[in-house]
């Protein structure tokens, strides 16, 4: 199988609502939809997470994340520090668009984004044609996924699609920093 056609078939199984397992910069991550609340819920309960903790969207580019930030809150000054560290493993939390839906922001003001610069995970987005929910494949409490089959150990069929790749074995899962108040949330 061809990379496009696995691209494609990885884009079918998200349409259909369903959950994908890739490589990341750090860790393996599951992935859906970000606009199918089915998709969102089934990833939140193999994951034994609650919704009130809201999720990371990862993207190709930030024009993926437009629909779900409210662009115009973020003050002019803190955009270069937001934008000269991206692509990477930062993850940003953004004042949240109006239409962001409550499962993605856990009912806050503000949505965590990141743009990544794996390869996979920048292809994934770009066949998408936008961002994925993007957690660590791990369920709660336990060790991130670092390989395909830790992953496959977790979730067995539960996942539609595992993809191979290549993880930083030596990073951690990234960096969460609030845009505006400047403070780490996760180091």
């Amino acid at each position: 199988m061809t990379t496009e056609q696995l691209l494609s078939d990885v884009v079918l199984k998200l349409n259909q609502g369903g959950v994908i397992c890739y490589p990341t910069e750090a860790v393996f991550g599951l992935g859906c939809d970000p606009d199918n609340q089915a998709a969102v819920t089934q990833l939140l309960a193999l994951k034994s997470r609650t919704q009130d903790k809201g999720t990371i969207l990862v993207a190709d580019n930030y024009g993926q994340c437009l629909p779900y930030v409210n662009d115009a809150a973020i003050p002019m000054d803190k955009r270069a520090a937001i934008f000269s560290m991206w692509p990477g493993p930062i993850t940003w939390l953004l004042p949240a668009s109006k239409h962001a839906p409550s499962w993605l922001t856990g009912g806050r003001s503000s949505i965590a984004i990141r743009v990544s610069a794996h390869p996979t995970v920048k292809a994934l987005c770009r066949q998408f044609g936008k961002p994925l929910v993007s957690t660590s494949a791990n369920v709660s409490g336990l060790p991130a996924a670092r390989t395909s089959e830790e992953a496959q150990r977790y979730f067995a069929d539960q996942v539609a699609i595992y993809l191979d790749g290549n993880v930083n074995h030596d990073a951690t899962p990234s960096q969460i920093i609030d845009a505006l108040s400047g403070a780490i949330l996760r180091n």
